[in-house]
């Protein structure tokens, strides 16, 4: 018997549905946009607090919610990425090991190269990373939250997409849970950015467009995911450890950094383990 084929998409099985299915979308791109779609709104929403929040967020709050989203980052990264890459590298007749861990690697790198290349200034600190720039700090506080969000978008287009092939170990239930879980913790970097920028001297509503903007390059980079791995269905394994390995790059890089400011604080340390919990939980319980 020959090995069966992984593909995004299958015209013949999407026109020979049972009209049981006809509310079912199986197109990848739509599917990858209503996703991405929801963690940027959730991003937008965590970016509307600054209308309602007067004061700036406690270091003790935002020390959760950063680890909070690292553990969610982590889990994310285990069981909506690495696994689903071992288990269709196994479908291709790929060694298991091979793409799981080199595209983690790749993905790191590329976190890497970015982080050196795009000015970027992270909330709360002084001093900007990458070149030297004359560009506002408003401006490299955006960049700093955008660096995260790119991995994000691809991790939840990829499992969107992935739900849609044949035989596929990632089911819809599991994608949906991804994109809920990376939403959740959307919703408190969308306040991270908004309410330093702010602080900057940015009026509240340029504060909310900012901060809301910084979470447009998540559908960008979920479709174009998309796009790419599309007509290169080996690229699949590759692609959802890539995105692992630069979601890990920005939880040990900088949010679990920034979680633990404050060393006489235990909250980071609970919001990670908070947040892996319910990730998990989610993953496995739908997946």
């Amino acid at each position: 018997m020959a090995k069966r084929k992984c593909i995004l998409y299958n015209k013949d099985s999407y026109n020979n549905r049972e009209e049981g299915d006809f509310m079912t979308i199986t197109n990848p791109y739509i599917l990858a946009a209503i996703g991405t779609g929801f963690t940027f709104l959730m991003t937008a929403l965590g970016a509307a607090t600054i209308f309602l929040i007067r004061k700036e967020m406690k270091q003790g709050m935002q020390s959760a919610f950063l680890g909070f989203a690292a553990g969610v980052m982590i889990a994310a990264s285990v069981w909506s990425l690495l696994i689903p890459s071992m288990e269709q590298a196994k479908e291709l007749g790929m060694p298991e090991w091979l793409p799981a861990g080199g595209g983690f690697v790749l993905g790191g790198l590329f976190l890497l190269a970015l982080d050196k290349a795009l000015p970027h200034l992270h909330p709360g600190s002084d001093e900007p990373e990458g070149p030297k720039s004359s560009l506002k700090r408003t401006t490299m506080l955006v960049f700093a939250v955008t660096l995260h969000n790119i991995p994000e978008g691809m991790a939840v287009g990829l499992s969107f997409a992935l739900s849609t092939s044949a035989g596929a170990s990632t089911t819809l239930a599991a994608a949906v849970a991804l994109a809920i879980g990376i939403g959740l913790q959307n919703f408190p970097e969308g306040a991270a950015i908004s309410l330093p920028l702010y602080k900057e001297g940015c009026s509240r509503a340029k504060a909310f467009l900012y901060g809301a903007l910084s979470g447009i390059v998540e559908p960008i980079a979920g479709i174009a995911t998309v796009a790419i791995v599309g007509g290169a269905t080996i690229a699949m394994p590759w692609l959802l450890s890539f995105a692992a390995g630069a979601m890990i790059y920005v939880v040990v890089e900088e949010l679990i950094p920034e979680a633990n400011l404050d060393a006489h604080s235990h909250a980071g340390t609970y919001g990670v383990m908070i947040g892996f919990l319910i990730m998990m939980i989610m993953d496995v319980a739908l997946g």
